[in-house]
């Protein structure tokens, strides 16, 4: 390691922006002419730069985490100066630019703040999240769990009716304007009944169960077979009603996975510190980040790869306009830190516990072939039949054109096996960048595998690129 500590990439940087408008005005700040006062000592990188203001603005941003913090009014995160500052620091010239150091002492008070917080044992929860504090009262926090299970209950039942009456009626019935069912307006008619069916849910506080309704409201009308998938949808909205309504007779992990999926969730205070904590401690490789925003909720998806378990595991983050992520992790780092996975026949979600070392770059992560991405995709089914896709590294794949038309497809080096490009993340751009970084030859490429075909996320050239 270098006395600045292992430089970051240009795309590690870049993955990290919230938006590409961040992106294009943190590669404008990637220059020394604004910067003052600029430093790093392989934890942390520092610098002032000139605004339009008086006073420069004060960015610091702490590369364990990462974390930043800028005296800017800006509400994004992070802001357009800690990425510049930190593609200047990674850029070629950033040995000139950003020199090592000793932190000045505005950088000193808020990096000491920071690792002061994250050294408490109580308060905030290690990884960034805040970490629930013990009920006042245990038996009434049990009671208030009992009244949701009835509630959860009583809604499962209730879309159980209306799921029953929708195929009395005809599953064409549910396309039609003026369609209904014995409880006026369910799944059965048009229109917004699959929003008042799906609001009956959260009433239920089940978000879950609600989430699925909406969802087949979405297949309606959708492409010809649409009947044939709202019968699938159906078929597996029904499957967890009755697997929550016989939730004592199911194994311990299958019980979690119903539980998880009709939107009951254990705390990750709990899952790290409670008195069945249990963590893997491995040297995980941060696969891919990706963000998603509904308008009212920014959602990011932080996957990674265990280097000596090979275990896959997904950490979930979640902010909003006045709400920022806590937790940014570009592809292509490495940290050493414990995970405890939520629990579920097929775990994957984790919490994110103690690290051990600072992070830093790693290697290209070894893979598997189509089939084998099958199979694991067929296994994890196996266990949570509500899967949609599972996370997969292939190696030694190569992005091809469909032919008359079909969709694009990664095919393996003997060309014997392909999987089909997931139509949600082929979109021209993207596969045409995948084509490129490729250049005919075979690549290692991080994405989803689910029934609608490989979704990629991340390609190594040789270094990550999120596409």
């Amino acid at each position: 390691m270098n006395p600045q500590g292992e430089r970051w990439t240009t795309d590690q940087v870049l993955a990290l922006a919230p938006d590409e408008a961040s992106r294009k005005a943190g590669g404008k700040l990637a220059a020394p002419g604004p910067w003052s006062e600029t430093g790093a000592d392989g934890t942390a990188v520092w610098g002032q730069c000139k605004g339009s203001g008086k006073k420069p603005y004060r960015t610091v941003v702490d590369l364990n985490g990462p974390a930043f913090t800028c005296s800017c009014p800006s509400r994004k995160f992070p802001c357009k100066h800690a990425l510049g500052l930190l593609l200047l620091w990674a850029g070629g010239d950033g040995d000139r630019a950003v020199t090592a150091g000793e932190p000045a002492p505005w950088a000193v008070e808020w990096l000491a703040g920071r690792r002061e917080r994250a050294g408490r044992p109580a308060g905030a929860a290690p990884g960034g999240g805040t970490a629930s504090r013990a009920p006042a009262d245990p038996e009434a926090a049990e009671r208030r769990a009992a009244r949701r299970m009835q509630r959860i209950g009583a809604g499962a039942m209730e879309l159980e009716q209306r799921l029953e009456d929708l195929l009395q009626s005809g599953l064409a019935s549910a396309g039609r304007a003026g369609g209904g069912d014995s409880h006026g307006g369910g799944p059965g008619s048009a229109g917004g009944s699959w929003d008042e069916t799906a609001a009956r849910m959260v009433d239920a506080q089940a978000p879950g169960l609600a989430a699925r309704v909406r969802e087949l409201g979405s297949v309606v009308a959708s492409g010809a077979d649409w009947p044939a998938r709202l019968l699938e949808e159906c078929a597996l909205l029904h499957l967890l009603d009755q697997g929550f309504l016989g939730l004592d007779r199911l194994p311990a992990p299958l019980a979690a996975t119903v539980r998880s999926r009709v939107g009951l969730t254990t705390e990750a205070a709990e899952l790290l510190t409670g008195p069945d904590a249990a963590t893997v401690r491995d040297r995980w490789l941060v696969v891919a980040q990706q963000d998603s925003d509904d308008g009212k909720l920014l959602t990011r998806r932080i996957f990674l790869r265990g280097e000596r378990t090979g275990r896959m595991a997904l950490h979930l983050s979640f902010g909003g306009s006045h709400r920022p992520l806590a937790l940014a992790l570009p592809p292509g780092l490495v940290l050493d830190a414990d995970l405890a996975y939520y629990p579920g026949a097929r775990p994957l979600r984790a919490a994110l516990g103690e690290r051990h070392a600072p992070a830093a770059p790693g290697p290209v992560p070894p893979g598997c072939g189509i089939d084998a991405a099958l199979t694991a995709y067929g296994d994890a089914l196996r266990d949570d039949p509500w899967l949609d896709s599972w996370p997969v590294v292939l190696t030694d794949v190569t992005p091809v054109p469909g032919r008359d038309g079909a969709a694009w497809q990664l095919a393996d080096a003997d060309g014997e096996s392909a999987l089909p490009l997931d139509p949600r993340g082929s979109g021209r751009a993207s596969r045409w960048q995948l084509a490129a970084i490729s250049g005919g030859a075979p690549v290692t490429v991080f994405g989803e595998c689910g029934h609608r075909g490989f979704l990629p996320m991340t390609v190594w050239d040789p270094t990550p690129v999120s596409l």
